[in-house]
Parts: structure tokens; C-alpha cells; sequence
């Protein structure tokens, strides 16, 4: 749908009450020419998040916290503490 806006002498353009508040990219395209999208922010702490392999391991927890418990070994878990990477005790 194409709307025809002019641009105040402020320099702004409204959007509409339904885009208020909202976060958009305006892409210069060319001069003249240019592309709105609605988009969301995401902070500067939390863009790891978005990476492949961080990704990758929230998906691994997900799963594992959906599985029911099982009941743990600790005479195994103990002996495999005690060695180190190469299989030497302490």
C-alpha cells in the first residue's frame, strides 16, 4: 500500500498511531529513496544470545530440563573427578 506523506518542517513524517513507539531502520536506498522496517533492538548484553553456538547449547539445556531426572552414579562421578586429562590421580 503506498500513502503519500509530507515531511514537516520539524523534518519529521508520522507513521501512524499504530507504529507508536515502535523501533523502525530507515534504509537510504539511494537519494531519495528510502525503506522503513519495523524491527526490534536487542541489547548489547544479550547479543550473545544470538550466536550459533550459544544458540546451539540454550537449545541442548531446553532439552535436558525436559528430561526426567536419572539417578546419578557418584562412586563413578568421583572416580572420574580424581583423574585428570591424561588419567593420572591426584
Amino acid at each position: 500500500m503506498k500513502t503519500v506523506k509530507r515531511v514537516g518542517a520539524s523534518g519529521q513524517i508520522s507513521l501512524g498511531k499504530e507504529f507508536a513507539g515502535r523501533t523502525v531502520l530507515i534504509d537510504n536506498t539511494e537519494p531519495g529513496v528510502w525503506v522503513i522496517k519495523t524491527a526490534q533492538t536487542i541489547p548489547d548484553s544479550e547479543l550473545w544470545l544470538h550466536h550459533p553456538e550459544a544458540a546451539a547449547r540454550l537449545d541442548r539445556a531446553v532439552t535436558a530440563m525436559a528430561r526426567p531426572p536419572e539417578e546419578a552414579d557418584l562412586d563413578a562421578l568421583e572416580q572420574h573427578l580424581r583423574r585428570d586429562p591424561h588419567g593420572s590421580r591426584w
